[in-house]
């Protein structure tokens, strides 16, 4: 018969996911990443709406990425209604989406990471002895919510970031504030990498296809191309290489390259673009490329020293000044818009027609990284087969974590039921 392992709820994630798996000998006969989230059916949602209100609505779509979708959703549309955005608009756009990136990845390393490798069950329980790398993800956390505030208006769901341009400016004050807070911020995001390229990492690789968007003046963000090991490819024409489908028993869709897994997210833009870091990140990069999907959480850890780089970088050059809003040149158009934000790619696709929203497609990092975690799992379970049944949960979980999927915006606690 075999022995089956279904963890139904699996902790320290964004959202709602459960593992099936059934082990015959020293062989995995079935492998099944599951979501359990109620259908949301944003696409739906938007279909029939003024063009406007897409970035707002999408970007109830995820509290933890809500400038992502925001900021996805208004290059789509830019794009299918011939709008090109200032170039303060795009600097603004960039610190809004590393400003999210950094309290992500902030709260992903410290708070959902790290206790696996320290051996602790949550961040509480670390507080007593290790009370200072709790306070260092709170102050990396502050930063990016000071960032998104300053910048997007308010710490989630950002108003101020509009189709065409920003409904209001930061001020000379908040900027001057940025500046002092990344600065004072930039140790800590060194010693956060620090942290994070001492750990003991399993030894464990897999080579797969690394899938960002690259441009090859910038770390992986808005504009360029898609870039993979074997070729580039044009975003206009994803549907030609990428398919979505589903699962039955998930309410989550999967995404294939070609017919074939990929991953996205920090280690695949660390893969692609390791190159253009900036020089206080690049010594932390040494390993990289890499294909141990454990060394997504070094990828993110050297992301945040980075983002705080390029911040002050965007910041020394930007001289705001007041801008009237890009209006639309058409009322129908097609637009798609692929962009960099803290789990990896993020699409958005829209057909508009007389200013109305008659078509909308949204892929988000997770469906792209579900498959390959899956046969990550596969692979990855010989090596811990044989220990006992809490070893080999931790053990799958800690892979999984390593990916930083969002289901949506809650957790829950493990209960796992063997069979």
């Amino acid at each position: 018969m075999g022995k089956i392992i279904k963890i139904e709820h699996l902790t320290k994630i964004e959202g709602h996911a459960s593992l099936t798996l059934r082990i015959e000998g020293k062989k995995v006969k079935r492998c099944e990443l599951s979501s359990i989230e109620g259908s949301r059916y944003f696409e739906g949602m938007v279909k029939g709406r003024l063009f406007f209100e897409a970035p707002e609505m999408t970007s109830r779509i995820c509290g933890i990425c809500s400038c992502a979708h925001t900021l996805c959703s208004i290059f789509a549309m830019e794009n299918a209604l011939g709008i090109k955005p200032s170039t303060q608009t795009i600097q603004l756009r960039k610190l809004l989406n590393w400003g999210e990136r950094i309290r992500s990845h902030a709260t992903h390393l410290y708070f959902l990471s790290l206790p696996d490798f320290l051996g602790y069950d949550s961040a509480l329980s670390m507080l007593p002895k290790h009370r200072e790398k709790v306070e260092t993800a709170l102050s990396l956390m502050r930063l990016g919510n000071m960032i998104v505030r300053s910048i997007g208006g308010r710490d989630i769901h950002p108003v101020s970031a509009q189709i065409g341009g920003f409904l209001k400016l930061p001020s000379d004050d908040q900027l001057a504030a940025l500046r002092s807070q990344l600065k004072s911020s930039l140790p800590s995001a060194k010693e956060t990498a620090r942290l994070f390229s001492k750990l003991r990492y399993p030894l464990f690789e897999k080579e797969i296809a690394c899938f960002s968007v690259f441009n090859e003046k910038e770390y992986g963000m808005f504009q360029g191309i898609i870039r993979t090991p074997e070729k580039d490819y044009q975003k206009k024409n994803y549907r030609t290489y990428l398919r979505e489908y589903h699962e039955k028993d998930t309410t989550a869709n999967f995404v294939v390259k070609e017919g074939k897994s990929y991953r996205v997210g920090a280690l695949a833009r660390m893969n692609n673009s390791k190159s253009l870091l900036h020089s206080q990140a690049k010594p932390f990069a040494k390993v990289f490329p890499s294909h141990n999907p454990f060394l997504n959480n070094l990828a993110q850890a050297v992301e945040l020293v980075h983002a705080i780089e390029e911040c002050l970088h965007i910041l020394e050059g930007i001289k705001l000044r007041e801008e009237p809003m890009r209006k639309p040149s058409r009322v129908e158009g097609h637009g798609i818009a692929a962009i960099e934000v803290p789990r990896g790619t993020l699409w958005h696709e829209y057909n508009v027609k007389n200013n109305k929203i008659s078509y909308c497609n949204i892929i988000t990092p997770t469906t792209q990284n579900l498959r390959s975690m899956e046969e990550d799992i596969r692979a990855f379970l010989p090596q811990v087969l044989g220990r006992s049944k809490k070893t080999i949960v931790d053990e799958v979980e800690k892979l999984i974590r390593a990916y930083d999927p969002c289901f949506s915006c809650s957790s829950h606690f493990l209960d796992v039921k063997w069979l």
